[in-house]
């Protein structure tokens, strides 16, 4: 099997893109659910059950179950590792664009199901692509590269060893790239409505295209 760039900067940061663009799509659009801060809807679902709210807490239960099946499905495509003519993080890439598309065809009536499926294809996301030049990053959440990239600044600061400022540069700028495409969406939803989602679709495939590229990757 030929080595693909899934884990270079370019996919990272298109990835960091749809990422934002999901959460702003499901929290704006979708009914003020969070498709992948799972955290956001955890507590949610906790105030809303301690309030007696179980039919609004179960607008919440809904996304971190489907997130926890996109992890496991993601897991299952990543495990066979049989696959001659494409890589496994190329199918998941496939598989969530095709559920992102699937979501156009759902009315608001119908937004527990369409925070589902936009919280399977984040857990497939997050599972496929843990790493960036062998750091360990996440593309559908900014927490863990906060931190990261603040516990690199302290150290370049201390050591003033660049190495340490190159990733915490990193990790910030996957961070900025989710916060921009949140803004892009947030654009977006008043013009296209239910098809803006559309827009993280096409980022989607052109992350696809790049990693059809021959290129490395030692961390499969």
């Amino acid at each position: 099997m030929k080595k693909q760039i899934s884990d270079s900067i370019p996919c990272g940061i298109l990835l960091a893109l749809s990422g934002g663009c999901m959460d702003a799509y499901s929290y704006l659009f979708r009914g003020q659910v969070f498709s992948n801060a799972q955290t956001g809807n955890m507590l949610l679902m906790g105030v809303n059950i301690a309030g007696g709210n179980f039919a609004v807490a179960s607008k919440y239960f809904w996304p971190v179950l489907f997130f926890a099946i996109g992890i496991i499905v993601s897991d299952v495509i990543n495990t066979r590792k049989k696959y001659k003519m494409v890589h496994w993080r190329q199918i998941s890439v496939m598989l969530e664009a095709i559920i992102l598309t699937s979501v156009i065809f759902l009315p608001e009536l119908a937004n527990d199901l369409a925070n589902s499926l936009l919280s399977f294809a984040c857990g497939i996301q997050v599972q496929s692509f843990r790493a960036i030049h062998g750091n360990s990053i996440t593309t559908t959440m900014c927490i863990g590269n906060f931190r990261s990239g603040t516990a690199n600044l302290d150290r370049f600061i201390v050591t003033k060893e660049k190495s340490y400022l190159r990733k915490s540069l990193l990790y910030y700028g996957i961070i900025v790239s989710f916060i921009v495409g949140a803004i892009i969406e947030s654009f977006l939803i008043p013009i296209l409505g239910t098809y803006a989602i559309l827009f993280s679709t096409v980022l989607l495939i052109i992350a696809l295209v790049i990693m059809f590229y021959e290129g490395t990757e030692e961390h499969c």
